[in-house]
């Protein structure tokens, strides 16, 4: 919702004379506010700190991962947004599902950045530790691929069969659920550009900046430690 002239100047008050108590935070909350008066895209907050999946995803892999690839995804976003004059797109799903209405010049900038951004903010919603999947979310997984180890197992191999750079999914297309890859910042909401469309249910980042720190070429320990920090609540939450 894009804010009133009114509003951002309360809301900048407010924000303002929480400066001295905490400066960074509040200078995050400034920058948002800013971003939603001009409507722009957001880094949207974590919700946990860089070291709460360790030790299978390290702070330092998570804090680089988020404040610089996932925010430059942003910052390139809004900087093409800004050179399309006929902008009408909802929301980031809006934008990925009609990524032909964009001007052949910004496209790939579009579709890159849009997808980043899409894509790392669904993957760190799917990050926690010790949680398990529902008795529905079973259902679901053994309805489709047996059990849910037989599921592990055919994740696991797309995600080490994936070339290069890209991301693993658990998508629902037409009623089931389907494992597909993507490559670069793809995703299966990219009308027209990917071809196994559906709603995003699971994402797996294979890019080597999200595991190499810790794993450097050891995908297959990476994508094993994934297990250990899926969070089954969110995933339960998207089956629906």
């Amino acid at each position: 919702m894009k804010l009133s002239r009114k509003s951002f100047v309360k809301s900048a008050a407010l924000l303002a004379g929480a400066t001295l108590l905490n400066s960074e935070k509040t200078e995050a909350k400034i920058n948002n506010v800013l971003a939603q008066l001009n409507n722009d895209f957001m880094l949207m907050p974590l919700g946990y700190s860089f070291d709460a999946l360790e030790p299978f995803i390290d702070k330092q892999t998570m804090e680089i991962h988020y404040t610089k690839h996932h925010n430059a995804y942003v910052t390139k976003l809004n900087e093409a947004k800004a050179k399309i004059t006929s902008w009408k797109f909802k929301n980031i799903e809006d934008v990925l599902g009609n990524l032909n209405a964009v001007p052949n010049d910004l496209k790939a900038a579009v579709r890159n950045n849009a997808g980043g951004h899409y894509n790392h903010t669904l993957f760190w919603s799917l990050l926690k530790t010790n949680t398990q999947p529902s008795e529905k979310t079973l259902k679901a997984i053994g309805e489709n691929f047996e059990n849910l180890e037989n599921f592990k197992q055919q994740f696991s191999k797309a995600a080490m069969g994936t070339f290069g750079s890209g991301w693993v999914w658990l998508i629902r297309q037409d009623g089931k659920l389907k494992i597909v890859s993507t490559p670069n910042q793809d995703n299966p909401l990219m009308k027209g550009i990917v071809k196994d469309l559906g709603t995003p249910i699971i994402a797996l980042d294979v890019w080597e900046h999200a595991y190499y720190l810790k794993y450097q070429n050891k995908r297959a320990d990476y994508v094993a430690a994934f297990w250990s920090v899926l969070n089954w609540d969110k995933v339960g939450e998207l089956l629906g």
